[in-house]
């Protein structure tokens, strides 16, 4: 395959809209800069990641994804009220927001924030779109090789590679706030 055709290894630029069957805009790449991911490292979900595998540069692609290929079914008891005080004084939290847990067997898990009421906070154990059929609408804006660092951290550095991960917290920390 050609250096701008999406494979294992290669770094692919992507511009989506996230809908659900409804036809709601979940999230979108429109105004921001393409998402850059490491094909075949799971950075992305892996029923996204197999629909792009083969595509080239400009291709534009509907990709249907089951909840199974997705985030998963909805799974567990549902949402669990947990006081406020059991968070760092002074969090920011808001609904959709995941963290890690220590569960009562001491395994660490994620948590997400599924509403939040005054000294409340209801955590599920469900990824907010667990159970949704995701649809995007992609286009692939550039695929490149993987710097060596790339391919040994298991992700994108940057549109170019060159970010550093302070970099890279900062631009995903704006991204997920648009």
């Amino acid at each position: 395959m050609s250096a701008a055709t999406i494979e294992d290894g290669k770094i692919a630029l992507i511009h989506y809209t996230l809908t659900n069957k409804a036809g709601d805009v979940l999230d979108s790449s429109q105004g921001h800069p393409p998402l850059p991911y490491l094909h075949g490292a799971g950075n992305i979900v892996p029923g996204l990641e197999a629909g792009l595998a083969g595509l080239e540069v400009g291709a534009l692609k509907r990709v249907e994804v089951a909840p199974a290929d997705g985030y998963g079914e909805r799974v567990g008891p549902g949402a669990q009220e947990v006081s406020r005080d059991q968070f760092p004084e002074g969090a920011d939290l808001q609904v959709g927001m995941g963290f890690q847990a220590e569960g009562g067997d001491g395994q660490m898990m994620m948590l997400y924030i599924s509403k939040v009421e005054g000294e409340v906070v209801w955590v599920d154990i469900n990824h907010p779109l667990a159970g949704e059929t995701l649809i995007f609408e992609i286009e692939v804006a550039g695929v490149r090789d993987a710097t060596d660092k790339e391919v040994v951290n298991g992700h994108p550095h940057g549109i170019d590679g060159n970010e550093d991960h302070a970099q890279q917290e900062h631009q995903h920390t704006e991204d997920c706030n648009h």
